[in-house]
């Protein structure tokens, strides 16, 4: 025997299952407030925003992640004088500007698109784990992230050479560079962009037990 309690004035209405003693399954979707709509399951809870909200979270992704590939690809460009330069003007100029474009665009761009597209996965019907080009991109992101941060270090030793007065010509020929980074991430970046332009098909296994438990979760919201 089910007993239920009564909707909350103002809220959504809870189920409560005796058979699992204390503890509460909330099993309905209903819409609550004007912030969108809360599916609750087994202490689960995914969340969809509302359109508008919608609307300004991906415009905000999609700001940051064009914005990403557009300081990677300046990053490039002195990445690229830097590997092909004799000039010590050009070299120091070219590892000094690759660190203030790399500690001062490019690493918080990298985590403002990082958390926007999480907050766009859950917040939304595809979901973070769901769908393999969401986890892929996820995945991906990450990984460009966590490169950034030991590259950074790198781009620091190459700039305080470069801005030490006592560096002679010959050593800042020596100095090297980034570029095969800075490519594979430029590369990576442009992956990301169009596995989210073109979101091909294919579920998770998590995405598969998911929609399957939907039609499930409906019959008994609708008995």
């Amino acid at each position: 025997m089910r007993r239920k309690r009564r909707p909350r004035k103002g809220g959504c209405p809870h189920h409560l299952d005796n058979d699992l003693g204390a503890e509460q399954e909330l099993r309905d979707t209903r819409q609550c407030g004007d912030t969108g709509v809360v599916a609750l399951r087994s202490g689960t809870a995914s969340m969809t925003m509302s359109p508008g909200l919608r609307k300004l979270a991906l415009a905000t992704h999609l700001t940051l992640s064009v914005g990403w590939i557009g300081a990677v690809a300046a990053y490039m460009a002195l990445d690229a004088a830097a590997a092909t330069s004799e000039d010590a003007q050009i070299l120091r100029a070219a590892y000094i500007g690759m660190e203030l474009i790399a500690r001062k665009v490019i690493v918080p761009v990298a985590f403002a698109s990082l958390l926007t597209g999480i907050v766009m996965s859950l917040g939304t019907k595809w979901g973070l784990f769901r769908h393999y080009w969401v986890l892929i991109s996820f995945l991906m992101t990450i990984i460009a992230v966590a490169v950034l941060m030991v590259e950074t270090q790198t781009i620091s030793y190459l700039a305080a050479m470069a801005a030490d007065p006592t560096t002679s010509d010959a050593d800042l020929r020596r100095l090297g560079n980034t570029l095969v980074h800075s490519v594979g991430a430029a590369v990576v970046l442009v992956v990301i962009l169009v596995l989210n332009l073109y979101k091909p098909r294919g579920l998770t296994g998590y995405g598969w037990r998911k929609q399957l438990s939907t039609p499930q979760r409906n019959s008994k919201t609708s008995s």
